[in-house]
């Protein structure tokens, strides 16, 4: 559970915000089989609650309100950003997570070093930019909801491709650093899982 001790090492509970009109723009959102990301939404836009985390956990920043929402119960890859995301949990959902200190020199990362953490409904975390993690997992085979906050332009369509460093063959997207296991197909990605595409 996010409550538990050892969370603290991915990231902490946020638990002195107002959320009630983030979830409930939140649950207007449509969940499918198929798990969708959104990075701006404008009926979380709209909620004003964007521009609370703003002010105050990204200190000015300008941020965007998007979400994750579907089913699932596979790992698939890690994805990791120069700061923190902020997730708001709709639903109970469940996150996999790691350290990006992990990543070895190859940009490669281990799977069995992996944990995962219950976020119960209504919980909001800050998920720390060292943290590698990715779409979260269904509790007992249930859709999830899941809002994203994260500083704006964060997950959308890169402008350039750089080709200078090693790490730039990571990039998938704007401030998305991403490594794919093999198994989960997806188009283009680095993959540098290794072990087992992990399931909950």
């Amino acid at each position: 559970n996010v409550n538990d001790e050892s969370f603290r090492v991915y990231g902490r509970v946020l638990k002195d915000y107002d959320t009630k009109a983030f979830l409930a723009a939140l649950e207007k959102t449509p969940l499918t089989d198929e798990v969708v990301y959104v990075p701006s939404e404008p009926l979380l836009e709209e909620s004003g609650f964007a521009q609370t985390l703003s002010e105050s956990v990204y200190g000015g920043m300008p941020v965007q309100s998007g979400f994750c929402n579907g089913k699932n119960n596979k790992l698939n890859a890690v994805e990791y950003h120069r700061d923190s995301e902020i997730n708001i949990a709709g639903t109970d959902l469940i996150l996999i997570l790691g350290k990006e200190q992990d990543i070895d020199d190859e940009h490669c990362y281990e799977t069995s070093k992996m944990e995962a953490f219950l976020v119960p409904a209504g919980t909001m975390i800050e998920v720390y930019a060292t943290t590698l993690h990715y779409a979260p997992c269904s509790v007992e085979g249930k859709g999830f909801r899941c809002g994203v906050v994260l500083p704006k332009g964060t997950n959308t369509e890169l402008e350039k491709n750089p080709e200078g460093h090693s790490e730039d063959r990571l990039l998938a997207a704007r401030n998305k650093w991403l490594i794919a296991h093999e198994e989960a197909g997806i188009e283009g990605a680095f993959l540098g899982l290794k072990g087992e595409n992990l399931t909950v």
